[in-house]
């Protein structure tokens, strides 16, 4: 048995373990995936030429953060990439809240 997050309530989806392959299992859109397997080999490489494991603990935390939010609201994650897409093609970008406060609403404390 492993411990759940501090802020795992019941009824809610417990948030993934801050490991790669948790991380990993829980990104839902193959964006997120891509781009994770991509910045993982990126940053692996990193390490191994600086031997300092501070960059992949900031990886792991960052893609932790967004797997969090996977988990919460996977909908929400595919908008977002639409959205993403749609303003990358030139498409009108409407002005939101900050990601801070997004992820604030969905349970998730950066």
């Amino acid at each position: 048995m492993t411990a759940q997050p501090y802020d795992f309530l019941p009824g809610q989806t417990p948030l993934p373990e801050k490991n790669l392959r948790a991380i990993r299992a829980a990104l839902v859109v193959p964006e997120d995936r891509e781009a994770f397997d991509t910045g993982l080999k990126a940053v692996l490489d990193e390490v191994r030429v600086s031997l300092d494991l501070g960059t992949l603990n900031a990886f792991v935390h960052r893609w932790w953060i967004s797997a969090c939010d996977s988990v919460r609201d996977p909908e929400g994650r595919r908008q977002m990439h639409a959205h993403a897409e749609q303003v990358l093609a030139g498409g009108h970008r409407p002005e939101g809240k900050p990601w801070r406060e997004i992820l604030a609403a969905r349970g998730i404390d950066v």
